[in-house]
């Protein structure tokens, strides 16, 4: 029996003031930043959003309060971190890590990755 196809992402705590910009250096590394609440494989996002931020501000016991109320996004990784079937790559891994640290006053996570239903990436078109 087969896995169901899922796409693999980070599941992460954005300071909404901060989201713009975290977006912004994420899709420079390939990296896609989808809130839970709109994102498109979400059937009803805005529940999901809420039961995933209170799971994960209560498993810090008091650690993550500040973020209680910031927002649930996912970050998936685009084509050029794919190599087939294979698992994500290390070097994926620290580029996403890095480039969290880099926004560790806006941004709570646990390292490590999880799989959710497929996210569509945009992508570009050519003439």
């Amino acid at each position: 029996m087969q896995r169901p196809r899922h796409e693999t992402v980070a599941t992460v705590l954005v300071d909404p003031a901060a989201l713009l910009a975290l977006e912004l250096e994420l899709v420079g590394l390939d990296l896609w930043l989808w809130p839970v609440a709109t994102a498109p494989n979400a059937v009803d996002g805005p529940r999901q959003a809420f039961q995933l931020r209170r799971r994960l501000v209560e498993a810090q016991r008091g650690g993550w309060d500040a973020a209680a109320e910031w927002v649930v996004c996912w970050i998936s990784f685009g084509d050029t971190w794919r190599e087939g079937a294979e698992p994500v790559s290390w070097q994926a891994r620290r580029t996403l890590y890095a480039a969290l640290d880099a926004h560790a006053d806006h941004v709570r996570y646990r390292r490590g990755l999880g799989g959710v239903a497929p996210l569509a990436a945009p992508h570009e078109r050519t003439a």
